[in-house]
């Protein structure tokens, strides 16, 4: 799929004030520091749509991109940032959840995991709960230009394991690097894909 258009339309804090419509939604979620705005803005070909933040945690809102004028791109909070306060990790947290939870147009959640650390208990919990919910997602694993193939081929091995421990299979997912544009292709096309299914 080729990103052809790609704008911004609203930041809210509550699912309620979120554009009024039924076109899909991919919501981007991740830890702070993950790389979210840089593979946000890998994927849509802009360098300045998501942006990035100089203090981690800072950003308590939900951002909708439009792209191609028939899917929304959503740009979630991060979340794990130790030196929030508890009030603010609380806040987050709500506001992640009741957009999780009651947005009826959400297709898929897209989970980034940093590949250069193990499993952490977070992303685990989170995926854990996504799973509890139904709530359908995939993992994407950023930050793989940081390693060599053989490494990151051991990495997702090993996060696989960690999965597989409380999970029946390891969940759908992309490895990519918001600097060589690995996994580009396979995420815009998996997006085509889910939308053609949508409209069956």
């Amino acid at each position: 799929m080729l990103i052809k258009t790609a704008k911004f339309v609203i930041s809210a804090t509550d699912y309620k004030k979120c554009p009024k419509s039924q076109l899909p939604e991919y919501a981007f979620i991740g830890r702070s520091n993950v790389g979210k705005s840089s593979l946000i803005n890998m994927l849509t070909n802009h360098s300045h749509l998501a942006k990035t933040s100089g203090k981690p945690g800072k950003t308590i809102t939900i951002n909708h991109f439009l792209i191609n004028e028939n899917w929304y791109l959503v740009d979630l909070p991060g979340y794990g940032y130790a030196k929030a306060s508890k009030t603010r990790k609380i806040e987050i947290a709500g506001i992640i959840e009741q957009y999780l939870q009651l947005r009826e147009n959400l297709a898929c959640v897209f989970v980034l995991i940093d590949i250069r650390h193990e499993a952490l208990f977070n992303d685990l919990q989170f995926m854990e709960w996504l799973g509890e919910q139904e709530i359908p997602f995939v993992i994407i694993f950023t930050k793989a230009d940081k390693l060599s193939a053989n490494q990151v081929a051991a990495a997702v091995e090993k996060y696989k394991i960690a999965m597989l421990e409380t999970w029946e299979t390891m969940p759908q997912h992309f490895v990519t690097s918001a600097e060589t544009k690995l996994g580009k292709e396979d995420v815009l096309n998996f997006i085509g894909e889910t939308n053609t299914s949508l409209k069956k």
